[in-house]
Formats: C-alpha cells, sequence, structure tokens
C-alpha cells in the first residue's frame, strides 16, 4: 500500500475548542431547540434549515473528521454530497479530542472540564488507579463520575420519544450510562443493523422524536490501518450505504444530522516520530502516574517534582510536544471551566504532541504503542469534524 500524503502543515496546526459557539457539545442543544424542548439553545442556528422537522437522527461517526471527508468521500458518494451540500459546516471537538471525552460532550452539551470525562484514560483521585473510559463498567459510578444531565434526559423530560442505536456490547457500560442515559437502547451489530435501527426508532411513536446513533467502524480501521489505508476505504463505503439506506427512507418531517468525535492522524513508524516512556528512563524520573494517551499526556509526578518534571520532559521531547502546568492550560480554557472535584483527573503536567509525534509506553501499553492512526491533540485535522444536514424525501 502507498501511504497517504502527510497532512498539509497548516492542518498540523493548534486550533482552540469553540465551545458555545461551533462545538460537538453545541449539537444536541441545537437540536433539542429545533424539537421544541423549553430552554435549549439552538446554539448552531438549526431551526432554519431544519423548519418543519419534528423528527431527528443524528449519527455520530467515530474518526470521520473534517479533514477526512475528501478521502472518504472517494469511496462514499453520498457521504461526499452530504460534504458538498449547503448545510455542511466545520465544528471543533473539545480537547483531548478522543472518544471518550468527545461522546460526553456531545451527549451532555458540556465541555469537558464540566462533564468530568478528561481523556480516554484518567487518574481516579486519591489513589494510583487509572480509569480507562472505554472498559469502564460501574466503578466508579458513571452518574457520580459525570454528574452533568444529558440533553437525552432534557429531551425525555419533555417529551421527545429519545432512543440509542448503538453497539449490543456497549449498553450499560460506564461509558454509555456517561453519555446516553435517558434513552431506549437498541443494540445493533453492524451497519445494516444500524441502519435499520435509526429508521426503525425514527419513525416509531408520535413527533418530536430523537435518534442518537454510533458507528465506530471507520474509526477502528484508521488506528490499525491509518487513514486512507484499504480496510479503511473499505469501512468508508460501508458507511455509504448505511448513508444511503437511511436517506433513502427518512420521512419527510424528519432530519439525519452526520458529526464525528474527532479526526485522525497517520503516524510514522520512526522512533523520531515515536517517543517511548517506558524505555527512556529520563521520562519516568519523578512520575508517579501517567494517563492520557500518546497524543495528550497526563503526568502525575510525586510530591515537589513538577518543575523537575516539566523541566524533563522538555529537554527529551524539544519541539516534538508542548509540556505544560494543569493550570496554565486549564487559564487558557482548552477544557472550558474546571470545577474543583475534577482538578485531580487531569494530571499536574499536561503533554500535547505537535505534529505527527506520540508518546508511546511500548511495555505498559503495546497494543496502543503499535497503532498507525492517532488523536487526542490540538491539531486540525485531530479538532475538526463535520456537521452534515439532510432532510428527509420520504413518506409523510
Amino acid at each position: 500500500m502507498t501511504a497517504p500524503e502527510p497532512p498539509a502543515a497548516e492542518l498540523l496546526r493548534p486550533v482552540r475548542p469553540e465551545y458555545g459557539a461551533a462545538s460537538l457539545a453545541d449539537v444536541l442543544p441545537s437540536v433539542l431547540a429545533v424539537l421544541g424542548v423549553p430552554g435549549a439553545s439552538d446554539v448552531l442556528g438549526l431551526t432554519g434549515p431544519l423548519t418543519g422537522v419534528r423528527r431527528v437522527v443524528v449519527l455520530l461517526v467515530d474518526g470521520l473528521g473534517w479533514h477526512q471527508l475528501p478521502a472518504a468521500g472517494e469511496h462514499a458518494p453520498t457521504l461526499a454530497a452530504l460534504a458538498a451540500g449547503r448545510y455542511a459546516r466545520r465544528l471543533t471537538t473539545g480537547f483531548p479530542s478522543t472518544t471518550p471525552t468527545s461522546l460526553v460532550s456531545f451527549g451532555t452539551g458540556a465541555a469537558p472540564g464540566a462533564h468530568g470525562v478528561l481523556g480516554f484514560r484518567s487518574l481516579v483521585p486519591g489513589t494510583d488507579r487509572v480509569l480507562n473510559h472505554v472498559d469502564w463498567r460501574d466503578d466508579p459510578d458513571p452518574e457520580r463520575w459525570q454528574p452533568v444531565p444529558t440533553q437525552l434526559e432534557r429531551a425525555a423530560a419533555a417529551g421527545v420519544t429519545v432512543t440509542v442505536v448503538s453497539r449490543p456490547e456497549f449498553a450499560g457500560s460506564g461509558l454509555t450510562v456517561a453519555a446516553n442515559r435517558g434513552g431506549a437502547y437498541r443494540g445493533a451489530a453492524d451497519a445494516d443493523a444500524l441502519a435499520a435501527g435509526l429508521l426503525d426508532a425514527v419513525t416509531a411513536g408520535d413527533a418530536p422524536v430523537l435518534v442518537s446513533g454510533y458507528h465506530p467502524d471507520l474509526d477502528r480501521h484508521g488506528h490499525l490501518s491509518g487513514v486512507g489505508s484499504p480496510a479503511w476505504r473499505a469501512a468508508a463505503a460501508d458507511l455509504d450505504r448505511l448513508l444511503d439506506r437511511v436517506l433513502a427512507n427518512l420521512p419527510r418531517d424528519a432530519a439525519l444530522l452526520v458529526t464525528a468525535d474527532h479526526g485522525q492522524l497517520n503516524v510514522p513508524a520512526d522512533p523520531r516520530h515515536r517517543l517511548d516512556l517506558d524505555t527512556d528512563p529520563r521520562l519516568r524520573a519523578g512520575v508517579r502516574v501517567v494517563a492520557g494517551e500518546p497524543r495528550a499526556r497526563y503526568l502525575h509526578p510525586v510530591p515537589g517534582a513538577v518543575g523537575d518534571v516539566i523541566a524533563g520532559w522538555r529537554a527529551v521531547l524539544g519541539p516534538a510536544a508542548r509540556v505544560a502546568e494543569r493550570d496554565e492550560l486549564i487559564a487558557e480554557g482548552w477544557f472550558g471551566p474546571v470545577p474543583p472535584d475534577h482538578l485531580g483527573r487531569i494530571g499536574d503536567v499536561v503533554v500535547i504532541c505537535r505534529d505527527r509525534s506520540v508518546v508511546v509506553a511500548t511495555r505498559t501499553d503495546p497494543v496502543g504503542s503499535a497503532l498507525v492512526g492517532f488523536h487526542g491533540g490540538v491539531t486540525e485535522v485531530e479538532m475538526a469534524v463535520p456537521l452534515l444536514i439532510a432532510t428527509g424525501a420520504g413518506p409523510e
């Protein structure tokens, strides 16, 4: 396979989250406003293009960043048509640009600091335990760890019929409860089942109706094989068949919105791009716990070692990463406001990789270290996600 061209320099520039203006967290509040939920704020201005819509399907495609649309569209004509349409626009994720954080921002309508799911892996304060939000079940209790009511709960309380359609194995997980509590759950094992589940849910019962769908395959193949790989292109074609089926059968009073949780970046296998915290003792010196993920590491130093850890990591990583204190990034607004109870979930030191660099852990996380595609950082290619809109043309 010929490797895809690396991203242009402008796609590797850092961008700020656009909380409250044009972020992933603003999608569902704006949808709720369309559906007439009292108090919902239409930040994204959806009431115009969705005039008369009383049923909404929002499909979140994991890994379908704004800048992956042209490559995916080569194998997905329906997706390409949506991307070229009048109502296609660019949003940002929050930080870090990673699946657990983005799914909960999407589900709650809140910035990461408020909902507290602040990375792929986070330290449980007061312990040395690192919580993997993807493997999380019921410890800690999801409704305490993530205390913000979801937009699905708000919609259901206002009389909207709410359904979540996602993989059967995700039902009842900690992440699902944190992001999607409030909706009836339907399992869908593949793209065909997802299309059928979305259509069944959006046509069931009296309006208003909200259906939230999740499709993971593009992200999975991007991680394992890389953006632009044959497996990734096949996943894009599968996604297109899903979209084509849904759009062909969407009722006239319904709309489909397609968005994503992050983009993705291929990282070369060259060790100059992959710094290894498990083989360089300078990166372990003074560090009690490492959390986060390869593009956005959270470091929890031993008492009194913050300054030494920052100096050591800056010396090793140089221009490959920004190494900063947590409070500096909070003051700059990367997480949104962070309440005191959530501060300890972020490392005292945060490492944000630049360009196409990652900090891997080949001994303690060999699977993650072997990935091809990554996200979690603050570059344009990772942070920019689409919002694509189509209204129904099917029966009344």
